[in-house]
C-alpha cells in the first residue's frame, strides 16, 4: 500500500474508498472513453488521471485509433463491439428518463462496459474500478447492472449559521459542515467536489444539503441565497447527483410576508408556484423539496386544519411541471406528551397519522418513513407504516450518522442493521423466502403483489430511500474512520440491498486499504462485523431503547427521558421493567401490524426476545427464549459487551501498525472512548437494574 506520508490537516482529506491505488487495475491498461456529455467527460477525466499515474493509455474515440486493441472499452451505445445476443434486463431511471444501467461484457480479459446514458457509464467505471484485477481477469462474462431504485439520497442536517444549540450540524459528529461556514457557503467547494466522487462511486444520485430543521437563515437559500445553492448543484452536477433543499412549510410567511401557510389558499399555492419556478430556472436538474411538518415545533399544515395530504399536494403541484418531488418526512408526533398517561404513545403517532391518507397523495410526493416508529434506536420493530401505505410511494428512511449508536465515536457497522431492515417481510414470520414482499420491495415498488385485507391485490408504486449523512470537514470525512463504512454500505445497499453487509465490508476494506495484508481485513471483520450487537449489548436491552443522556443522546443516563414530554421508554419499578403497547392491556400498537406480526408481539411468548420490552411490561425474573431471566439477560449482555469491546482493540492492536499512522491514531483513541464509554454504560445500567429489582447476579460479578 502506498502511504501518504503528509500530515493530515483540516485542509486535507482522507481518500476513503477511492485511494490512488484502488485504479491501479484499471489505470495500468489500454482504455478507451467513447460517447458525448458531460459525465462522460468526468469518466475520462478519471481514466486520463488513473491511466497516467499507473502507466496504461487513454483515449477518447474521436482522436484515437480505434478500440482493436483496447483492454477496456467505456462506451454509450450503440455500442462499438458486435453485440453479445443476450438481451439486457430491466433497467432503472432516475424518474425523468434517464437510465442508469449499464453492461458489462469480457471475453479473453477484454472488457466492454457500455451504457445508454452517461449517467450508467460513471456507474459502470466505479463497477469495474471496485473489481480491479478481477474485472479482466475473470471468465468470460455478460453481465447487466441496473438500481433497484431512482431514488437513492443522503439528507444532510447541515445549518448554514451555527445553531446555539445543535450547532453547524445538528447530529453531526464529523467536525463542521462541507458546505458552509457561519453564515455562508464556502468559497472553495473543493471538498464538495471530493464528496461528490465518492458519492457517485457508491451510486449515491440525489442530495439534500440542508437541515430538514429549518431555521430562518436556512429558509433563505430558496430565495436570496438561491445563487450558492446554484454553485453547489454545478458541483455535484458533475458527478450525476441532483440536489435538493429543506423548505419550511411557513416559507409564504417569513420569507414571502402573507399572513397565512394554508395549504388550501389560493395567495399561499401561487407563492410556491413562483418560487418552484425561481429554483428551476437557476437550477434546470433540481430534485425537489425536502418537508418536515408538524413534528418537533416544526410548522406545518395542522396549524390551519388541514392533512399532510392537502400540505404535500399543494406542494406537488407547484414543482410537478418539472417533475420535481416532494419528501414529506412522516416523523410527526406529540412531543409535549405527559409521562404520566400511560395511554399515550409516541410510537403509534406516525401510523395513526398517515395510514387513513393512504392514496390520497400526489404522484411526486414521496412518503419518507423511518424505519423505526420510535428514532433510529439500536433496536426497535419496524414502522407500520412501511406495510400500510399500499398505494402511496415510500421512502425508507435511515440514518448513517450514528445518533444513537454510538456518534461515530463507537465502531459500529450499521451494515447488517440496514440488510436486516431490507430483508424484513411484513406478511411473513417464517423468515423464508416466499412471496411475500421485502421492506427493500415495498420501497422500490418490485414487491410481488400480495392479498392485503383492505384493498385487494396491490403493487407498491415505488417509493426508494433516504438516510442522514454522516459527514463533516473532519480530515476522515466521517470523524471515525472505520464510520466511513456505513456511507459505503449505505450507498451499495440503495443501488442492491440484496448485497450481503460482510461482503461490501471486504468491498471497503479492499478500496480502502489496498495492498494491505489480509490481516488487515481479518482484523477489521473482528472488530466490525458484530459490532452493532456488540453496542446493542452494552447499551440498550430487549428493544428498550433511549436510555441515553437527554439533548446530546451520548452516554448513559437510564431515566433521562423517563419524565420528559419527549416519550417514555422503559416503566422500570421494583417490579418489572418495558411498555406494554399490545391490543389486549396496552396502548394498541401491536395491532398497526399485519398478521402475522400482530399476533406474535401480542404475546410476550412469542414476542422475539430483542423486542420484548418494547412491546411488554415484563417481570424482572421473566424467562427469555433464550432460557434466561430478563434481568440476568441485562447482567450478562453489559458485561459481554464491553468484553468484547476489549477483544475488537486486541484485534486492531495487531494490525494497526500496517495502515497509514494517521488512520491508526484516530481508530486506537476512538476504541479507547469505546472502552471507556461501554464500561460507563456497563456500570449504570447493571446497577440502576440491581439496585430496582434487588436482584443480584447469579454469577456474582462487580456491580455497584
Amino acid at each position: 500500500m502506498t502511504v501518504d506520508s503528509r500530515p493530515l490537516t483540516e485542509h486535507t482529506a482522507h481518500s476513503a474508498w477511492l485511494h490512488d491505488d484502488a485504479f491501479a487495475a484499471l489505470g495500468s491498461r489500454r482504455v478507451v472513453v467513447a460517447g458525448d456529455g458531460a459525465l462522460t467527460g468526468t469518466v475520462a477525466e478519471e481514466v486520463a488521471a488513473a491511466t497516467a499515474r499507473f502507466g496504461g493509455a487513454f483515449s477518447r474515440l474521436e482522436v484515437g485509433d480505434g478500440v482493436s486493441d483496447a483492454e477496456l472499452v467505456l462506451t454509450l451505445s450503440p455500442p462499438l463491439v458486435e453485440p453479445v445476443e443476450t438481451p439486457m434486463v430491466s433497467t432503472g431511471s432516475t424518474g425523468e428518463g434517464t437510465d442508469e444501467s449499464f453492461r458489462l461484457t469480457r471475453e479473453a480479459g477484454a472488457v466492454v462496459v457500455q451504457a445508454a446514458s452517461d449517467a450508467g457509464l460513471l456507474h459502470g467505471l466505479f463497477h469495474v474500478v471496485r473489481l480491479g484485477e478481477a474485472a479482466f481477469d475473470g471468465p468470460d462474462a455478460d453481465e447487466t447492472h441496473a438500481p433497484a431504485t431512482d431514488l437513492r439520497m443522503l439528507d444532510h442536517w447541515d445549518n448554514v449559521d451555527v445553531h446555539p444549540v445543535m450547532g453547524q450540524v445538528e447530529r453531526g459528529y464529523s467536525g463542521g459542515s462541507i458546505f458552509y461556514d457561519h453564515g455562508y457557503v464556502h468559497a472553495d467547494l473543493s471538498r464538495v467536489e471530493r464528496y461528490a466522487r465518492l458519492l457517485a462511486a457508491v451510486g449515491i444520485n440525489r442530495v439534500a444539503i440542508n437541515n430538514v430543521n429549518v431555521h430562518t437563515r436556512e429558509a433563505r437559500l430558496l430565495t436570496e441565497d438561491l445563487g450558492d445553492v446554484v454553485r453547489v448543484a454545478a458541483v455535484f452536477r458533475r458527478w450525476g447527483i441532483r440536489v435538493h433543499l429543506s423548505v419550511s412549510f411557513a416559507s409564504p410567511i417569513t420569507l414571502g410576508g402573507l399572513d397565512t401557510s394554508d395549504p388550501l389558499d389560493q395567495d399561499v399555492a401561487h407563492w410556491w408556484v413562483r418560487a418552484a419556478a425561481r429554483v428551476w430556472d437557476a437550477i434546470p436538474d433540481f430534485g425537489g423539496f425536502v418537508v418536515k411538518a408538524d413534528s418537533e415545533g416544526q410548522p406545518g399544515p395542522f396549524a390551519y386544519g388541514r392533512t399532510h395530504a392537502d400540505g404535500a399536494n399543494m406542494l406537488a403541484a407547484a414543482v410537478e411541471p418539472y417533475d420535481g418531488l416532494i419528501h414529506w418526512r412522516a416523523f410527526v408526533y406529540d412531543h409535549k406528551q405527559d409521562w404520566r398517561d400511560r395511554s399515550t404513545d409516541r410510537a403509534r403517532a406516525a401510523y395513526d397519522h398517515f395510514h387513513p391518507l393512504d392514496g390520497a397523495f400526489s404522484d411526486n410526493v414521496v412518503l419518507q418513513v423511518k424505519y423505526g416508529p420510535l428514532d433510529f434506536q439500536v433496536r426497535e420493530p419496524l414502522s407500520p407504516v412501511l406495510a400500510a401505505m399500499p398505494h402511496t410511494r415510500v421512502a425508507l428512511e435511515l440514518q448513517v450518522t450514528q445518533e444513537y449508536t454510538g456518534q461515530q465515536q463507537h465502531a459500529v457497522y450499521l451494515g447488517p442493521q440496514w440488510s436486516q431492515i431490507l430483508r424484513f417481510r411484513f406478511w411473513d414470520a417464517s423468515g423464508g423466502e416466499g412471496g411475500s414482499p421485502t421492506v427493500a420491495d415495498l420501497a422500490t415498488g418490485r414487491g410481488k403483489a400480495v392479498e392485503d385485507p383492505g384493498t385487494g391485490t396491490w403493487r407498491k408504486p415505488a417509493g426508494g430511500f433516504a438516510a442522514v449523512s454522516n459527514v463533516g470537514d473532519d480530515e476522515f470525512w466521517t470523524g471515525h474512520p472505520f464510520a466511513q463504512a456505513n456511507l459505503y454500505a449505505y450507498g451499495r445497499l440503495c443501488w442492491d440491498p440484496a448485497l450481503d453487509p460482510g461482503a461490501l465490508l471486504d468491498e471497503w476494506a479492499a478500496l480502502t486499504f489496498p495492498g494491505t495484508p489480509s490481516a488487515v481485513r481479518d482484523a477489521l471483520h473482528t472488530v466490525l462485523d458484530r459490532s452493532w450487537e456488540t453496542y446493542e449489548q452494552y447499551t440498550s436491552p430487549l428493544g428498550v431503547g433511549f436510555m441515553v443522556r437527554p439533548g446530546h443522546h451520548y452516554g448513559p443516563d437510564v431515566d433521562g427521558y423517563e419524565y420528559t414530554p419527549w416519550g417514555t421508554y422503559h416503566f422500570a419499578d421494583r417490579d418489572g421493567i418495558g411498555v406494554d403497547r399490545t391490543v389486549r392491556t396496552g396502548t394498541g400498537y401491536a395491532g398497526q401490524y399485519p398478521a402475522p406480526w400482530s399476533a406474535v408481539y401480542e404475546s410476550p411468548s412469542t414476542c422475539p426476545d430483542e423486542l420484548l420490552l418494547f412491546f411488554h411490561h415484563v417481570p424482572y425474573t421473566h424467562v427469555l427464549q433464550s432460557g434466561s431471566t430478563v434481568v440476568q439477560h441485562i447482567y450478562d449482555s453489559h458485561f459481554d459487551g464491553v468484553a468484547r469491546v476489549e477483544a475488537m482493540i486486541g484485534a486492531w492492536s495487531e494490525v494497526s501498525t500496517l495502515v497509514d499512522p494517521h488512520v491508526s491514531e484516530r481508530v486506537s483513541e476512538r476504541l479507547a472512548e469505546q472502552l471507556r464509554s461501554a464500561t460507563e454504560w456497563r456500570d449504570q445500567v447493571n446497577t440502576y437494574f440491581f439496585r430496582k429489582s434487588g436482584i443480584p447476579d447469579e454469577r456474582g460479578r462487580r456491580i455497584y
